[in-house]
Parts: C-alpha cells; structure tokens; sequence
C-alpha cells in the first residue's frame, strides 16, 4: 500500500490506523466530518490530508476532494453510535446506503480493496467456545442488523464493480480513546475516581483486544489481502469477564469495592464471546502484541495524565 483512504478516521481504531499507516509511511486521507472535534487524536504529518465530508456525501465529495489514485478504502465511519445505537432504528438503516456510497466511491478513486468494519452483534447471543465467519448470524438488535445488511450488500455489489471487499466483524476492542459508555471506560473513569461500578456476576467470558492491535490487524488485511473475505477480529482468547475487571482495579490502583452481583444479566445476555481469528492469522501473519494487562495499563496511564492536565 502506498495511499489509503480511512473514513471515520477519528474513531478509535481508525486514528490508530491512520498513526500506523503514517509509521509505515503510507500516505493517508482521513475522512473526517464536517465539525469534528476530535481532530486532535490524528497524527500531524505531511503523510495525512484532511477530508471534510458527511457519511451521505462521499460519491459526490472523495473523488472530487482527494483527486488521486487510491490503494485501499477503509470504512468505519456510522452514525449513532454508543448509546445512540439503542435508540433509532432509521438512524441505523440510514448507514446501509452511506456504506454502499463509500464502496463506490473507492471505486472510482481506483482502490483495488474495500475494507469495512462490521460487529460482533452481527451474530446476536451465540452459546460456542469461539465464533468464526461460518458460525450463523442471528442479529437481534437494529445496530447488528444493519451491520450485517451493509456487509453483506458490500460483497454483492463489489463484485459487480470488480473490487475485492473484505468485512472485518469486530469484536470487544477497548483503549484511550474508546467511547465512555463501554464497560472498561466506565471502570477506569469510576475506578481512577475512587467510586464503585454495578456489576454482574461477570461470569461471561469475552475477548478484549487492544486497539493498537486492531489498528495493526487493519493495516495487514490492507497490505496483504487482494480477494473478498470475511474474518472475525479478537484477540482469539476468552477470560472470565471478572478478571478483567480486577486487572482494570489493580491498573489504576482502585482498593475499594467491587460491585460484583449488583446487576442482573440482561434477558439475552450474552456469556461466550471468543472470536475465531485463526483465518486472519493464516491470510495476514496477524497476532496480538499486547496482553490486556499491558493495554489497559496503557490506557490508565492516558487518562491519569488527561485527569491531571483537567484539573490543572
């Protein structure tokens, strides 16, 4: 890869996709909406232009804006997210066509992968040791439904275009700058303040996969991949969710209670979240490179610093 495309670029996983691109000194237009705000967690280097365009107006805005030829599109860019993702069922719909119109979008800047972020809701409640791209979807909540209609509408039509797309379904990626709704960021705010959090039992096992690795999972799916595919992307191992609380406890050396039992599991909770990376790994050479021990402690030590800096 020489010059890559990244919508949604100050996403999580997108900025650091952009920051290992730029490492690998591959070129990059960060599509980023109208008013951002959050343009401070992109890298400044003459390696990345800023493109200013809403998800509803990528045909008719990237190829006009970014004006050269293209290697790879990557697509994070949705709407309602986080909480939002709950509440408005048009509000997900709305993300199908604004997927469909970044897929055509690279291809008219010449890109010869299109590669999109899907979820793990894609598979709704599933009671397996792992969950690979052969196990059945069963999306139960909007979010997951579009996510699978977009993926599964993106393969359809990149054939017809003559583009190879893969669908990245993402599993539970946390770090520093993850949505303040998810389950560690609520840890690390209420742990680094000295305040419980309600929990369940956290019998569940899940896989946590830091967002540095993601990032790098993307940029080697970019780099090495030249057909369309599916992979699912975790860290490919499970541990009971309780001991990734009491690893986020003793990072931020939280000594109070744990509010384990305080919470009832919700009617379709879900207790067997592993992901099967095994055909990521054999296609792209990926592995993780952090434990959740070192990512978290990252991610502590990120916001120990902003929480100084805020009360200066």
């Amino acid at each position: 890869m020489k010059r890559v495309v990244i919508t949604g670029a100050t996403s999580m996983i997108g900025a650091a996709l952009a920051r290992h691109c730029i490492e690998e000194g591959v070129e990059v237009f960060a599509v980023v909406r109208e008013n951002s705000k959050r343009l401070s967690r992109l890298p400044v280097s003459p390696l990345l232009h800023l493109v200013r365009s809403d998800i509803g107006e990528y045909l008719e805005n990237l190829p006009s804006k970014i004006g050269e030829s293209c290697d790879v599109f990557y697509h994070f860019a949705w709407s309602n997210t986080g909480e939002a993702k709950f509440k408005s069922i048009y509000g997900q719909t709305e993300n199908i066509n604004g997927t469909l119109t970044a897929l055509e979008a690279a291809q008219k800047l010449g890109c010869h992968l299109f590669v999109g972020a899907g979820s793990q809701a894609e598979y709704g409640p599933q009671d397996c040791e792992k969950i690979s791209v052969e196990t059945p979807v069963k999306p139960v909540l909007a979010y997951g439904i579009c996510k699978y209609a977009a993926g599964k509408l993106v393969q359809i039509e990149a054939e017809k275009l003559g583009i190879a797309a893969v669908w990245v379904r993402i599993f539970s990626v946390y770090g520093e700058n993850d949505k303040n709704s998810t389950l560690i960021m609520q840890l690390v705010h209420d742990m680094l303040c000295g305040q419980s959090t309600a929990l369940t039992a956290c019998e569940q096992l899940w896989d946590y996969l830091y967002s540095e690795d993601a990032a790098r999972a993307f940029y080697l799916i970019g780099d090495k991949c030249k057909k369309s595919a599916y992979y699912c992307l975790g860290s490919g191992q499970a541990h009971p969710l309780r001991e990734y609380v009491k690893m986020t406890a003793a990072a931020t050396g939280y000594k109070g209670k744990i509010g384990f039992g305080e919470k009832s599991y919700s009617p379709n909770q879900v207790m067997n979240l592993c992901a099967d990376i095994e055909p990521l790994t054999k296609d792209t050479g990926f592995v993780p490179s952090y434990t959740f021990t070192e990512g978290i402690q990252r991610v502590v030590d990120y916001w120990k610093k902003r929480f100084k800096e805020d009360n200066r």
